[in-house]
């Protein structure tokens, strides 16, 4: 038997795009900074509200993006596909490497609601009553609060970029009262912001909030189409475990067919990701002939 291959749409089906207005102008004073990252935050509230958008998937998708920033920061050479094969791949006993702790860290992060706890895991050298005292640096606006804590936590430890982001962006969802760290400073911020304190720092933040902020709406839009594309076809697969295979894929940045275990087999794994990826809905995402990863 066979089916149509599904295509994508170029344009915006449901989830509209964060208006030019907010986009296209760059806050050069507080004021105005305070006004377009309120706007675009606005925008995306509404967004991230929506039952279509597979919320899983998006914070995966955005702690890979967040991890290889992470990592470009301190000068390292590794991208999105190095950090996927360093935790796709990693045997029980094995070392992740000093990238794929990073990725580790923003993946924790993001995974369970936000709270001292699942931060600590997220970030396991630093204290309980650390982590605590740095998300109280703040008062005020979310983005003001994140900036403080961001600057708080880079006074303390100058090189550790990655706990100074999430922290800062768990701040962020804390303020806005969302039940997982998003991480919009991890993508927005630039590493020459980093070095920036007080008013320049605040300003960074606002112009690095509306950057990001459009940049996961459009996530959030791309994905909201491709995971309703998997659910079409969901039911013609008959492969048995199929239903807990395409959920994995609804969930994750990236799956190796040997993680899908509701499958028979290990090659009726690639099978069933090959067939996903002939009718459209899935993509292969190395390249490589062995050891490959699949995602929407």
């Amino acid at each position: 038997m066979t089916y149509a291959r599904h295509g994508l749409p170029d344009d915006f089906d449901t989830i509209a795009r964060m208006p030019s207005w907010v986009t296209s102008v760059r806050a050069e004073t507080l004021e105005d900074g305070a006004f377009l990252s309120g706007s675009a935050l606005s925008h995306l509230h509404h967004v991230l509200s929506r039952d279509d958008v597979p919320h899983s998937l998006l914070r995966e998708r955005l702690a890979l993006r967040a991890a290889e920033a992470c990592v470009t920061h301190v000068g390292r050479p590794e991208r999105a596909s190095e950090l996927r094969d360093a935790m796709a791949f990693l045997q029980p006993g094995d070392e992740p490497g000093p990238a794929g702790e990073v990725y580790l860290a923003c993946q924790r992060a993001v995974e369970r609601q936000v709270s001292v706890k699942s931060l600590r895991r997220a970030l396991a050298d630093l204290e309980p009553d650390q982590i605590a005292e740095w998300l109280q640096a703040g008062k005020g606006a979310p983005v003001l609060r994140s900036a403080a804590v961001l600057e708080a936590v880079l006074g303390d430890r100058p090189r550790d970029f990655t706990s100074a982001l999430l922290l800062a962006d768990a701040a962020f969802a804390q303020a806005l009262g969302w039940s997982h760290v998003l991480p919009l400073l991890a993508l927005g911020l630039k590493r020459s912001d980093l070095r920036k304190t007080g008013e320049k720092l605040r300003l960074a933040c606002h112009r690095a909030t509306g950057t990001a902020a459009a940049e996961v709406t459009r996530e959030a839009a791309d994905l909201a189409r491709r995971a309703a594309r998997l659910k079409e076809v969901a039911p013609k697969l008959r492969a048995r475990g199929s239903d807990e295979a395409v959920a994995h894929f609804l969930a994750r940045d990236s799956i190796a067919p040997t993680a899908l275990t509701s499958l028979r087999s290990d090659r009726a794994a690639r099978r069933f990701c090959e067939r996903l990826v002939e009718l459209g809905v899935v993509r292969e995402l190395t390249g490589r002939d062995t050891f490959r990863l699949y995602g929407i």
